[in-house]
């Protein structure tokens, strides 16, 4: 039976010698692996609209076990920008990738599919892509069982900070209950606070941020402290965005050389 859904390619991979496996979240029918036969040829209909970043109607055989299958793609929409920058590419795979782990396949999800569409949107806008893939990280986490409080301290509820995050405590203590864990984070108030105001926003009501690098990696620093104590995941793309950081501090550096 024919179905058609609003999708989002996630990747692809080649599969026998003229055929592709092409994984594309549905916002009908969650995420599904399609079989698309003999795309590799020049003349398949099918090649230009399965680039990953591509958003488009689905139309194919929608199957509750094994591999769907693809027969065409209407109202097309590609990410071009998030396609061809190899800096937005790199964080769009990251998120994809995250949701890949964090949702089971087939799995009815439209909120989640709109939020993944919104961030990769801001992407290919231009929008910050370390705070728009970060927000992504704070939205899954109850996708991985992590249910944190990020609104108020844990113990007396006030909204006054500085705070500290508590896993013991599942979320925020102020500083006047800091003394309560000696295992808490001892993170950085400036990132706990940047967390905080995450943790509450979508992309719709992002506009324009303006986040300082060193208070981006203090935040990363905490997110990656969350995620190995309670997630333990090691994507390959998350290594490569760690990588890239890197490249990109190298290539700001001010000349050594000194101009006379």
């Amino acid at each position: 039976m024919r179905t058609e859904s609003k999708g989002i390619v996630m990747f692809q991979k080649d599969y026998r010698e003229r055929d592709k496996l092409v994984k594309i979240f549905t916002e009908s029918a969650g995420k599904l692996m399609f079989l698309v036969r003999n795309v590799t040829r020049a003349n398949s209909p099918l090649k230009a609209y399965i680039t990953p970043f591509t958003v488009g109607t689905f139309i194919g055989d929608f199957r509750e076990n094994g591999l769907s299958y693809l027969y065409d793609v209407k109202s097309v929409a590609p990410l071009y920008n998030l396609q061809q920058d190899i800096f937005k590419n790199a964080y769009g795979t990251y998120m994809v990738n995250l949701l890949d782990a964090a949702l089971e396949d087939r799995q009815y999800d439209p909120k989640l599919f709109a939020f993944l569409l919104a961030g990769l949107k801001a992407l290919d806008e231009g929008v910050d892509s370390e705070i728009v893939s970060m927000i992504f990280e704070l939205h899954l986490l109850p996708y991985f069982g992590t249910q944190f409080n990020w609104r108020d301290c844990c113990v007396c509820h006030t909204t006054h900070g500085p705070f500290d995050f508590s896993s013991a405590y599942g979320g925020l203590l102020c500083q006047k209950h800091w003394p309560l864990d000696p295992h808490r984070y001892h993170a950085d108030p400036k990132a706990v606070e940047l967390t905080r105001r995450l943790a509450a926003v979508d992309y719709a009501h992002l506009g324009k941020i303006s986040v300082k690098p060193a208070t981006k990696r203090l935040l990363r620093h905490l997110l990656d402290e969350i995620d190995d104590e309670f997630i333990g995941l090691h994507l390959k793309s998350k290594k490569f965005i760690d990588q890239m950081s890197r490249w990109e501090d190298v290539l700001k550096k001010p000349s050594d050389e000194n101009p006379s």
